[in-house]
């Protein structure tokens, strides 16, 4: 049976209308009385982000840059060693143990050594740590597309002549990328989660969460709230990005999108 397609402005009217409910229940909330001191209204928050706007996006250009290294640092570090395990049976049984480590290595845990190691002035240890969370998404599903290629594919490439620098690049190379695709658009979001958190434990200070901790404690809710939000712009850039760069791709490969 075949699923029925929704019509574009209901796609689009759908959210609106879930994001307008969220709204008026937030405002009903508040105005109840019961709220939390810490949640003001929406309207106060959007009052001190459009009067702090400057401030807000001054912070969210730091810690989008230390998100973006992190990513970019740690995806390329994951595809060279995704592709020595692919070639190599003994480097992917020696780095299974490791990357089960680091897939479970908790952030809290890892942000305060690297910015003590690193100094207090330094923003790399803040994008060791979006590193190294964006590092195992992306180096196991672009080991999962290297594995991708069939017996039968590379025998035919073989049985053409076709050296291994033309194997890789007509046949491993386009089987993997939509792999390696959605491993950097799953770690994107979590190099952006990673260089927040990393700012709450130490370096610089500055940056989103920095911001957040800092007016939190001292009581400035609306505040805080607007580098909340300058936060979620942070990671929707990533997300969206990553996503289209990912629908691209797929579509010049004629290629569906692989399971993240």
């Amino acid at each position: 049976m075949t699923a029925t397609r929704l019509p574009a402005w209901l796609r689009f009217a759908a959210p609106v209308a879930v994001g307008l409910l969220g709204l008026t229940l937030w405002f009903a909330y508040v105005a109840s009385g019961s709220a939390p001191r810490m949640l003001p209204d929406p309207l106060a928050i959007a009052g001190e982000l459009t009067g702090r706007m400057p401030l807000v996006a001054e912070a969210a250009a730091i810690t989008g840059t230390n998100a973006l290294v992190g990513l970019v640092a740690g995806s390329v570090v994951a595809v060279a060693l995704a592709a020595l395990a692919a070639t190599w049976r003994p480097v992917d049984g020696m780095t299974a143990p490791l990357i089960a480590a680091l897939a479970v290595v908790p952030i809290v845990a890892l942000a305060p050594i690297l910015n003590t190691m690193f100094g207090a002035s330094s923003q790399f240890g803040r994008q060791a740590v979006a590193g190294v969370a964006a590092f195992v998404p992306v180096f196991v599903n672009t080991l999962r597309g290297l594995q991708q290629t069939r017996p039968v594919q590379r025998d035919l490439f073989r049985a053409t002549a076709a050296n291994g620098s033309q194997t890789f690049r007509l046949l491993t190379l386009p089987t993997a990328l939509p792999y390696l695709l959605t491993g950097i658009r799953v770690a994107a979001s979590l190099a952006v989660i990673s260089a927040l958190v990393a700012e709450y434990f130490g370096g610089p200070a500055d940056g989103i969460g920095t911001a957040i901790a800092t007016y939190a404690k001292s009581g400035r809710a609306s505040l805080a709230w607007a580098f909340v939000a300058g936060g979620i712009a942070i990671g929707l850039v990533f997300f969206l990005v990553t996503s289209l760069l990912e629908r691209v791709v797929s579509r010049r490969l004629g290629a569906g999108r692989p399971p993240a």
